[in-house]
């Protein structure tokens, strides 16, 4: 069964400039990687159980603990490379990255160790620029850039 996986966009217009929110994964295996590992704040979702906008929704709320509303832009959704379909929304608004609160994961770590630790999904989050953010976001979902950046 194919994978599906939607997020938020969050988009505003600074100092003259536009800038996108995004955000670094957690946990172990992130932690010394930037470039090409930050992302738009998503997760996976099932297409037959639920809207993929409510997903979008929630997903942001869980990695950064705050909710989001406004005007909502459909982007065209991006096959990944390990064959996940996301679906992203473009939404302008305003949050501190200082301030943001993500849910947790259990791993293994060390691995083979038999110790469990939690990780927070999302350890940092930030507001870049569009040049900045083809630096740091990952590869596949640089096409929401370039779309956001053509619609406005």
């Amino acid at each position: 069964m194919p994978r599906h996986s939607a997020g938020i966009l969050l988009y505003r217009h600074h100092g003259g400039n536009l800038q996108v929110f995004l955000v670094h994964p957690g946990g172990p295996f992130w932690v010394k990687k930037d470039a090409g590992a930050w992302s738009i704040p998503k997760g996976e979702f099932s297409p037959d159980k639920e809207d993929a906008l409510s997903s979008a929704r929630r997903e942001f709320h869980e990695e950064t603990g705050h909710g989001i509303d406004g005007e909502f832009r459909e982007l065209t959704p991006l096959k990944q490379s390990g064959g996940k379909t996301v679906h992203a929304w473009a939404v302008q608004g305003d949050i501190d990255p200082l301030a943001i609160t993500s849910n947790t994961f259990s791993m293994e770590w060390p691995p083979r160790s038999g110790k469990q630790q939690s990780f927070p999904e999302v350890d940092r989050a930030g507001w870049f620029t569009i040049d900045e953010a083809r630096v740091k976001i990952l590869r596949g979902q640089a096409g929401f850039l370039d779309e956001l950046e053509k619609s406005l």
